[in-house]
């Protein structure tokens, strides 16, 4: 036990065991545990699909089954059925083709064809569009038309309070106020559908009745396909007049162009014009070769002259040009006399210069070098000569270049007026018989009455309705319900911020859960030294063990024990956990620091006369108020006399030194049961010191 008198501060303090480590990285979350929170809403969720798939399956069925009939239509281009000269071919097709299509799909929704179709079935008549058609009258009437009530009203006051807007597809002028309403129910049906990478259209009706359903599909197509042919016909029929007067217009200037062209020849003699024109503009393109050639052979020769015109023939440096030293007399003439030069040389070892043999030698010399000189200025007047032949040469070409040029321009001058008269007649012709082409391929046309429409799957009768569809409905309203009720759970779980399982408080503390007790019910505190369950005494032995292989094991371990709220259980699990820490073979102290409401006597089975009040106010020493229990190695200080200031005494500094002195004691792990936090601030104060 302590040897110490009162609490005076110590010599040396043992150092802290410090803090509990925190908890490992957030693991992922398993899809159990999202299912948890369906389950715990499971009223809610479940309560919430009901109402959901009720309310989706109610307006299924209270709505009025719809037929749908379809008639399939191709399209083909004009063109595809032109003849002659018309080519699908051509590239103005493709980059008019989306036109083309477009305005097809547009003359479909068209009020002018509905109205064909209108009055072809008689629809004024017809009961679906006079109101004499019979109601149905059964359970689920009221429901529908309680449901298009509502719709209504919510559509006029929300017309009521947005700007009128003008009609998409506004009624014709030549239209009765009674044709208008029955196109504009027509069309109300009407869905025209172009299938993808095809020239297929379908052209899709739906009415509450099948058969009508069908019939108008089909009538939509043949009235379609009749105003396109009548279309076709009519305009073909507008272009032969158009053609026939054009032709004799054209046939007109094509003789007046003929007969001046004629006129012109007989005046001008240009009978053989054309033939002239071609020899004379063939001998200017000879000519203007020819004076490029000899252009170039002077500026040739006048660049080589240039270069030795001013060469000595006397001196060596003149065989430096390709010219004079590849030239046949220079060579011959140089060959000589390097070979008297050669001679020379071997007969001067023999003789003096003054001997006859020598002056011959030197005579021969001097001759070969003159004939040497004689030959390069031969070259040299030899390249003059080229030199000036080609620049005589340039010069009478050139002058008959210009000649020629004045014969051509004098021959463009008389036939200018000729050529404009040749090709307007030319053109006249050829616009002439390209309007004869067309008269006669538009007149084939006509006669052949071809179509490029044409009506390829005639509607059916359909067998089923359209809508509702009951079992895309009823999968859309489970799918639907679950998708609310999944969601309200989901949605509740996320704003429901209460903790509600042990993985939540190490989630929310960031630290890890050292061990999981179960609850106790009563007045009574189960203690492990007493035959408690074998869950009880486990949960608290594998707490045990969690706290030993939590930290440091430098020195006696201080822990405080609380809770946020009132009998929540801290006081069981602080006696607990002290025994089992006890039975485990450590010293175990139990300080009951609740200096409000004790009970940690009651549990351990001891007095409280003496207790930590006494130690802090210095009317006890510390080892008085140890109290031993039943268990060897488990000791007690209760919480004594309650004082008035309860706060004050566990902030004091004899509280720290309290602590101090209890982590440089003889036990190895002390417990201190504390008030809850969320009550008192009792166990904030002593949190800081543990």
């Amino acid at each position: 036990m302590f040897d110490t008198q009162d609490l005076q501060p110590p010599a040396t303090v043992a150092p802290d065991a410090g803090p509990l480590p925190l908890s490992q990285a957030s693991q992922p979350v398993h899809p159990l545990d999202r299912l948890t929170a369906v389950f715990r809403h499971r009223r809610v969720a479940g309560a919430a699909f009901v109402i959901v798939v009720g309310i989706l399956a109610l307006q299924t069925y209270s709505m009025i089954p719809l037929y749908r009939a379809s008639a399939q239509v191709l399209i083909q281009d004009e063109r595809s059925t032109a003849v002659g000269n018309l080519n699908a071919n051509d590239p103005l097709f493709w980059q008019e083709s989306d036109q083309y299509y477009n305005t097809q799909y547009s003359i479909l929704r068209s009020r002018g064809l509905a109205k064909r179709v209108v009055t072809r079935l008689r629809l004024h008549e017809h009961p679906l569009f006079d109101g004499s058609a019979p109601q149905s009258r059964g359970p689920l009437t009221l429901v529908r038309e309680t449901r298009q009530a509502i719709g209504t009203a919510v559509r006029r006051l929300i017309a009521r309070g947005a700007p009128a807007a003008a009609p998409v597809d506004a009624p014709a002028a030549d239209e009765t106020s009674a044709e208008s309403a029955l196109i504009s129910a027509f069309l109300g049906g009407l869905e025209v559908v172009p299938e993808k990478a095809t020239r297929l259209v379908s052209l899709a009706y739906t009415s509450p009745d099948p058969r009508f359903a069908a019939l108008a599909a089909n009538t939509l197509a043949e009235e379609y396909a009749q105003q396109n042919l009548d279309l076709r016909l009519e305009t073909i029929k507008k272009n032969l007049t158009w053609l026939g007067e054009e032709v004799k217009r054209q046939e007109a200037k094509v003789r007046d162009a003929e007969a001046a062209l004629a006129r012109y020849r007989e005046d001008q003699n240009a009978l053989s014009l054309e033939d002239r024109q071609n020899i004379v503009v063939a001998r200017l393109n000879t000519l203007n070769e020819t004076v490029t050639r000899a252009r170039t052979a002077r500026l040739q020769k006048e660049a080589l002259f240039s270069q030795i015109k001013s060469v000595d023939p006397a001196s060596d440096a003149a065989d430096a040009f390709p010219v004079i030293a590849a030239s046949p007399g220079v060579v011959e003439a140089k060959t000589r006399l390097n070979e008297l030069l050669a001679e020379k040389a071997q007969i001067s070892s023999r003789y003096l210069p003054d001997h006859p043999a020598m002056t011959k030698i030197d005579t021969q010399i001097e001759s070969a070098r003159a004939a040497l000189n004689a030959q390069r200025a031969r070259v040299i007047e030899a390249v003059r000569n080229d030199f000036e032949a080609a620049a005589a040469e340039e010069r009478s070409f050139g002058a008959q270049l210009e000649s020629q040029k004045t014969a051509a321009m004098d021959l463009d001058r008389k036939s200018g007026g000729y050529l404009v008269l040749q090709r307007e007649a030319e053109s006249n012709r050829q616009v002439y018989q390209s309007l004869l082409q067309q008269e006669k391929e538009l007149r084939v046309i006509s006669n052949s009455r071809t179509n490029n429409v044409q009506l390829m799957d005639r509607a059916e009768v359909p067998g089923a309705p359209f809508s509702p569809n009951a079992r895309k409905e009823w999968f859309t309203a489970l799918l639907a319900g679950l998708i609310v009720a999944v969601g309200l759970a989901f949605g509740l779980e996320y704003l429901d911020d209460t903790v509600k399982t042990p993985e939540d408080v190490g989630k929310r503390l960031g630290l890890p859960m050292l061990g999981l007790v179960p609850a106790v019910r009563g007045e009574h505190v189960p203690l492990l030294s007493e035959p408690v369950p074998h869950d009880f005494g486990e949960a608290f032995r594998s707490l045990r063990t969690s706290l030993v292989f939590t930290g440091s094991a430098g020195g006696p371990r201080v822990i405080a024990v609380t809770s946020s709220q009132p009998l929540e259980g801290k006081t069981t699990t602080a006696c607990n956990l002290a025994m089992a820490l006890a039975l485990g073979g450590s010293r175990v102290l139990v300080v009951d620091a609740d200096l409000r409401r004790p009970g940690l006597h009651k549990a351990m089975g001891v007095g409280n006369e003496l207790g930590l009040s006494h130690v802090l106010v210095g009317q006890a020493r510390v080892r008085d108020a140890v109290q031993r229990t039943r268990e060897d190695n488990l000791f007690v200080i209760s919480a004594g006399r309650l004082p008035p200031n309860p706060s004050e005494l566990l902030a004091s500094p004899r509280m720290q030194l309290f602590i101090d002195h209890l982590q440089n004691g003889p036990f190895d792990w002390v417990i201190v049961d504390t008030p809850p936090v969320l009550a008192v601030t009792d166990a904030v104060i002593v949190g800081r010191m543990v």
